[in-house]
């Protein structure tokens, strides 16, 4: 049976993740679980009272070609090894898109295999870019107007100032960013920040740190002396810094001889062509066409 999850068996599904999930910090877990985690966005497979598998699809704004749309994100698909191979994520697959191709024109998930995803009409549309980071690339600088404190206020003001040449991200508040902070503290990071001298943030990057690395899952800053000064803060925390951008910023124009990799981040499906074509008054056929449509590069950096 395929039903909405009981308030009362939130524990179940943490557990269930912790089993299907063990790359995921446990730490992490327990945020997701008390910050992020809704039982009205969770379905599950119930056998015999025994919850099989489970999905939750997180509903969210996005601006696509200057419009506010609905759409959600598929995330923690997850059946117990115990029952894997039989179907349940077919079945869970085919009411969470029944219920998306009626509430939203756009449905996304973050698939880490897409191969998964594919036969349901899903396709990557949106690529990372990681670039990679030594004291050779980046001149050494003062750390002048670097910060490891920053307000969530300044943070949506400067996000909102960079995805003005984006399309298809996300519409976020200062609660989005205090989640970030919780987020990120979850998982044993930091924020570091860059304020001009007129007190103005110019860049943010969340990190996440390994014993040689520091990871800036997402890196927004206005210019290049701002990108410059938080890498350089991180190669004086470990010896590499890997960025992760969107995969339209080339970031060795900048930086000549730095590695980058282009990975795969984010999957999408149109739900409607016919009517996504009335109101944005285009004629695509393809979701490549959709997503090209603003002229516009695509900033679609969230994970649920």
């Amino acid at each position: 049976m395929i039903k909405r999850v009981e308030v009362g068996q939130t524990n179940t599904i943490k557990k269930m993740w912790l089993q299907c999930f063990p790359q995921e910090e446990e730490s992490y877990i327990d945020y997701y679980f008390e910050e992020i985690y809704k039982p009205e966005n969770t379905i599950i497979l119930l056998e015999n009272g025994i919850v099989q598998s489970s999905l939750q699809r997180i509903p969210h704004e996005m601006m696509f070609n200057n419009r506010v749309i609905r759409t959600s994100m598929i995330v923690g698909v997850a059946t117990l090894p115990q029952f894997q191979k039989q179907g349940n994520m077919k079945k869970l697959m085919q009411v969470a898109l029944d219920e998306s191709e009626h509430q939203e024109l756009i449905s996304l998930i973050q698939a880490y295999n897409p191969a998964l995803y594919e036969p349901y009409g899903y396709k990557m549309i949106y690529n990372h870019k990681e670039t990679t980071f030594t004291r050779n690339h980046v001149q050494k600088l003062s750390n002048e107007g670097c910060s490891y404190n920053v307000s969530s206020e300044d943070m949506l003001q400067l996000y909102a100032t960079f995805v003005k040449r984006f399309n298809g991200y996300y519409i976020r508040d200062v609660e989005n960013f205090n989640q970030m902070k919780k987020e990120n503290a979850s998982q044993g990071g930091k924020i570091l920040a860059y304020y001009n001298e007129k007190g103005h943030l110019q860049a943010y990057a969340t990190c996440l740190f390994t014993n040689k690395e520091v990871i800036m899952e997402e890196c927004i800053y206005l210019n290049s002396l701002a990108l410059t000064k938080l890498i350089n803060l991180g190669l004086q925390i470990r010896s590499v810094v890997k960025v992760h951008t969107s995969e339209v910023e080339d970031l060795r124009i900048i930086y000549p001889g730095v590695e980058v990799k282009d990975y795969g981040f984010t999957m999408a499906k149109i739900n409607d062509y016919d009517l996504f074509n009335r109101l944005f008054q285009i004629n695509a056929t393809t979701i490549e066409e959709v997503f090209a449509s603003s002229g516009k590069p695509l900033f679609m950096n969230e994970f649920y």
